[in-house]
């Protein structure tokens, strides 16, 4: 992540947890943490707990579905 991404994300943006990532993804928790520990989400662990941008989830799963 370039120092540009960060700039336009903040501490509201984060999500943090894999159950409130699914609530965002509209999937069940299973789906999700299999997706997150398969690297197929914009996540990452941080203290043995997944957090993610709301809106780059949002962007990436946006783009995924234009395909």
């Amino acid at each position: 992540m370039s120092d540009q991404d960060t700039d336009h994300i903040n501490s509201s943006d984060l999500v943090w947890g894999g159950a409130a990532i699914a609530k965002i993804i509209e999937r069940t928790e299973r789906v999700t943490f299999d997706l997150l520990e398969k690297n197929q989400l914009p996540a990452k662990k941080v203290g043995g707990r997944w957090v993610a941008s709301r809106r780059k989830l949002i962007a990436f799963l946006t783009d995924a579905a234009q395909i």
